[in-house]
């Protein structure tokens, strides 16, 4: 069995779902993919269906009723892969503004490098994104900067959501508890894992925008973050973490 899942969340991804599958799977280092599928509508969760006959034992589909959140995926997701003891669990998009082949630079700085928490950052190594208008770009770069001076995180990207947790961090986090579900999700989680002492090393990656299918960004995601960083901080202050040993 693998040690590695990548956790795909899709709503409405019928374009890229196949192509994204393919190329995570053809990597050398062995994966096993969890689709969270959100009820999409154009056939994305049949593509994923007919294609475990391919990947049989790689390829896992979990069909939710609703839209229900991309934070609430994810811990559907993290919950799914401690009960069968993944120990590596990545978080990727389905539309290929992550580079399959960077899941390989994650996975090394987890299980080789000594990280808890590796984080596929757009803005540790100046601002590398591609495709984005100028708006969004400066929107997304400077929202990073607010969080990190509101929490206090020495983290750059805090709203990536390309990312390689080790079970270990997501054993320790109460994912019952974590409350947002569009950028604050990513936020809350980063933070977390911080407040609880884990180690978080940001890789370089490229992000490419999509160029198949529609976003999900919405301005209530954005607002989302804006208030939810303030609140996230002052829960902080009553609240204890407990520290991460430095091996379970």
């Amino acid at each position: 069995m693998s040690h590695n899942l990548v956790i795909i969340p899709t709503y409405n991804e019928c374009e890229n779902a196949e192509s994204i599958i393919r190329a995570v799977l053809a990597l050398a280092t062995p994966f096993h993919i969890l689709i969270v599928d959100d009820n999409s509508q154009d056939g994305t969760a049949t593509i994923v269906k007919n294609l475990q006959k391919e990947y049989e034992g790689r390829l896992h589909i979990e069909e939710r009723a609703g839209k229900l959140g991309l934070g609430t995926a994810y811990i559907h997701g993290f919950k799914w892969a401690l009960q069968r003891n993944y120990d590596y669990i990545f978080e990727m998009d389905a539309d290929f503004s992550h580079k399959p082949s960077d899941l390989l630079k994650l996975h090394k700085a987890c299980a080789e490098e000594g990280a808890d928490l590796a984080i596929g950052s757009r803005y540790s190594n100046g601002v590398t994104v591609v495709n984005w208008p100028i708006g969004r770009v400066i929107m997304s770069y400077y929202a990073s900067v607010y969080v990190r001076t509101i929490l206090g995180v020495p983290i750059h990207d805090t709203t990536a959501g390309f990312i390689c947790y080790k079970k270990r961090v997501l054993q320790m986090i109460n994912l019952d508890k974590i409350k947002f579900t569009g950028y604050a999700f990513q936020i809350e989680m980063k933070f977390t894992a911080f407040k609880h002492g884990f180690k978080i090393v940001e890789v370089p990656i490229i992000f490419m925008d999509r160029k198949l299918g529609k976003s999900k960004m919405s301005s209530g995601i954005f607002s989302e973050a804006f208030f939810g960083v303030i609140e996230l901080k002052i829960k902080s202050w009553f609240r204890k973490y407990e520290q991460a040993r430095d091996s379970f």
